[in-house]
């Protein structure tokens, strides 16, 4: 092996003169490419850490201390890899590792995140939020309480009230977040009607836009005890008061009308003494507890268990039976004494060349009950519930999905067969073997040599084939008694979807919980094939 050439100091020359004249010789190397490309590449590196920064600036307004962290330091990394000369492999890589970090890493790690938290419908935002939203959600206007001469304005897509106070007769401006503050206003009487840089609405702009307006809420005060200003018609507004007392100091939340005592317990929500709970919450930290919902609720273990066992089936019966008529065709079609095999081999693939989903569609019309081409045409008229019975919704799942998957099969067979040699059968034949001693003792084990990864991915696939099931079934029909939106055709990828995007109750910890899961199923399952494809590989 042929040593490095290192380079000497010239006579005289001290080594850090040496290292610095190396470094010089090195950027007038990368220089001489061409100054046009040198302001090419600063230009654009000047873009994105300008956007770096814009996107930090945001991040860091935003509470998101870390992730701001990482922008700038990836910036930072980009900017010196592609102005170093040399690092060359660094210059391909650094592209495809930001994109791997950003679509691979955060997505995978923010999901683990979610798993432990409760953030979903009704827990999506801050405590601080939760108690406003309770506040506000609970109050009604208060009995012979002062009514104030109120004008709507508007400034930035925002609308505020501008009331005047009925016992001092001064201006005062609010909007829902920012309570009300001392404004100079132009009046119209007693009445003030406009303020410097806002826009004062007419009668009938108000009404056109009354749900928005309605929906302002001005705090009287910085103290929410104090109550909310809304209007009451639409030149007068009115004081708000809640059916809740806040208590910062014991972190309660009371109904003043029954007294009944809601106090934070780690949650998510004001939760009282006998578990009621008042909504919304906010996200919180629940470390395991979707994990323990998901095996130990019964509304929730049944379902989850059943379509984990129906996953695997379906996975499972996928891949045998569209290997199985894959390796069929491909046997049958790979026999010299068939003529016109390239024109059956097209036709053979012709189902793999239409998208899956659009596929699953026209299957979904096909079994129509009523007017499905299946009972109208082949079964007579016959009037058999494919997509509304389990079992049979299950039999035409695996039915479309055998249509679906045998072209992909009958390629990769086509391909392995034929790359066994054929000294190899004809010696089996001069040993005496038949047809099938021939097959079943020396092809179909080459043939598993190469195939076998790829009815591991074909599993792995089929574990998550959301399109499918979600296109021809959306996962029904559904489970009665579940607390959750799933059916008896869902496999563990559209039940994730359901659960997280499915309903008016979205619970995205739960789904997230299940994710893992299905990692950790895949994952195991795939280790064991490929730990087994060794023994295959010594065949070879």
């Amino acid at each position: 092996m042929t040593a490095p050439v290192i380079e000497e100091p010239r006579a005289g020359e001290d080594p850090g003169a040496a290292r610095r004249r190396r470094r010089a010789e090195r950027y007038a190397e990368a220089a001489a490419a061409g100054w046009k490309v040198w302001l090419v590449k600063i230009a654009a590196l000047a873009i994105i850490d300008a956007a770096a920064v814009y996107a930090a600036m945001v991040l860091i307004a935003a509470g998101s201390w870390i992730v701001a962290a990482v922008v700038l330091l990836l910036a930072v990394a980009v900017t010196v890899v592609y102005l170093t000369p040399g690092l060359l492999p660094a210059k391909y890589l650094t592209p495809g590792l930001i994109f791997l970090l950003i679509f691979q890493v955060f997505v995978v790690g923010y999901t683990v995140y979610i798993a432990f938290t409760n953030y979903g419908t009704g827990h999506n935002s801050t405590k601080e939020d939760a108690v406003a939203a309770l506040l506000v959600q609970s109050e009604s206007p208060v009995e012979g309480g002062p009514v104030y001469d109120a004008t709507v304005l508007e400034r930035d897509g925002a609308y505020f009230l501008l009331v005047t106070d009925p016992e001092t007769g001064e201006a005062e401006i609010g909007t829902t977040g920012e309570a009300l503050a001392p404004v100079d206003a132009e009046f119209d009487g007693d009445k003030a009607v406009a303020v410097d840089g806002y826009t004062t609405l007419d009668f009938g702009t108000v009404v056109k836009n009354q749900t928005l307006v309605s929906a302002v809420a001005v705090p009287v005060s910085d103290d929410p005890a104090d109550g909310y200003l809304r209007m009451k018609d639409v030149s007068s507004a009115q004081t708000y008061l809640s059916d809740l007392a806040w208590d910062a100091s014991a972190d309660t939340m009371t109904d003043v009308r029954t007294g009944t005592v809601y106090r934070d317990i780690g949650t998510g929500a004001f939760t009282s003494a006998d578990g009621e709970e008042l909504l919304p919450g906010w996200s919180a930290n629940v470390g395991f507890a979707n994990f323990t919902r998901a095996f130990t609720e019964p509304s929730i273990r049944e379902p989850f268990l059943a379509v984990a066992a129906w996953t695997l089936v379906f996975a499972v019966l996928s891949v045998a039976t569209t290997f199985a008529l894959g390796l069929f065709l491909a046997i049958v079609f790979n026999d010299p004494r068939m003529r016109s095999r390239k024109y059956y081999r097209v036709i053979m693939i012709l189902p793999y060349a239409f998208p899956a989903f659009l596929s699953a569609l026209v299957w979904a019309g096909m079994f129509n009950q009523d007017f499905g081409f299946v009972n109208q045409v082949l079964l007579g008229g016959a009037e058999v519930p494919w997509l509304q019975n389990e079992w049979l919704a299950k039999a035409a799942i695996l039915i479309v999905n055998l249509w679906l998957g045998f072209p992909y099969m009958f390629l990769v067979c086509t391909g392995a067969i034929q790359s066994i040699p054929e000294d190899i059968t004809e010696a089996a034949r001069m040993d005496g073997a038949n047809v099938w001693q021939i097959f079943r003792r020396i092809k179909f084990p080459l043939l598993l040599v190469s195939v076998a990864p790829l009815l591991i991915s074909s599993f792995a696939f089929n574990f998550n084939n959301f399109n499918l099931i979600y296109m021809l079934t959306r996962g029904g029909p559904r489970f009665a008694d579940a607390s959750i939106n799933v059916g008896a055709t869902d496999i563990l990828i559209s039940m994730v979807y359901k659960v997280a995007f499915v309903g008016q109750l979205r619970d995205y910890g739960l789904a997230s919980a299940f994710s893992i899961i299905i990692f950790l199923i895949v994952g195991v399952i795939s280790y064991l094939g490929f730990r087994q494809t060794k023994v295959l590989e010594e065949l070879n």
